[in-house]
């Protein structure tokens, strides 16, 4: 835990919430951020997490064109009054991640952008990153990896990698506002094809701190992922 950054106080400056929603599902075989986990739809049980969120102001779900009016009456149905905006995405994670940033208000000086297919995010988790993303414009919460990993190339091993300096990242990664609308616009200008956003940043030299994230904090992308998110909802109601 010595490389993490724990901030948490207090409620840190307004931070706007970008939930990304956008994806096609290819590898769960249908709309994952409508499934139910628990009675409880995926994208309900992410948003309720932010509209919990002390530093969090408001949020925009970027989601696909077919699915908005869906998302927005759940937004309703389930009193998430902090849901600003529920806007189509574009033709990539970085295109719905820059979208949702235009949309976010420009009083505020942070924004999180965040996988809404990850429905177990805690209101901790997301207090960390703002609060040390304030401090140091860019922050993302990780665990360390358990697993121990290889580089290979055609099949073959090349190195095994440290795993004590290795860390799976996570979501809500949140950065200085400014900073990251003209990072993931630079990337999309130059072609380049993202896997977070923490990566549109590193691209201009900014360095992200870590801060501790929650094994819970689990990315819904395959049936199996399901299972476990059943089992996650089944405990958290213990």
């Amino acid at each position: 835990m010595g490389l993490f950054r724990r901030r948490k106080k207090e409620a840190g400056p307004a931070c706007s919430a970008v939930v990304v929603a956008a994806g096609s599902s290819s590898r769960m075989g249908f709309d994952k951020v409508l499934a139910d986990v628990g009675g409880v739809p995926v994208i309900v049980r992410c948003l309720e997490a932010f509209q919990q969120a002390p530093s969090v102001t408001e949020v925009v779900v970027v989601t696909r064109e077919e699915l908005v009016p869906d998302i927005a009456r759940l937004c309703q149905d389930y009193g998430l009054d902090k849901v600003a905006k529920v806007v189509r995405g574009g033709d990539s994670r970085t295109q719905s991640a820059r979208l949702g940033t235009l949309e976010c208000s420009r009083r505020a000086p942070l924004i999180a952008i965040h996988d809404g297919a990850r429905p177990f995010v805690t209101v901790q988790v997301i207090e960390d990153a703002a609060a040390q993303a304030a401090a140091s414009g860019a922050a993302a919460p990780a665990v360390s990896v358990k697993d121990t990993v290889k580089e290979a190339q055609d099949g073959l091993v090349e190195r095994t990698l440290e795993r004590e300096r290795l860390y799976a990242v996570q979501t809500p990664q949140v950065f200085d506002a400014d900073l990251i609308r003209a990072a993931l616009q630079k990337a999309l200008d130059d072609g380049v094809q993202l896997t977070d956003d923490c990566a549109a940043v590193e691209r201009l030299g900014m360095r992200v701190a870590l801060t501790p994230g929650d094994e819970r904090n689990i990315k819904l992308t395959t049936p199996v992922d399901l299972l476990v998110g059943e089992a996650l909802a089944e405990e958290a109601v213990r």
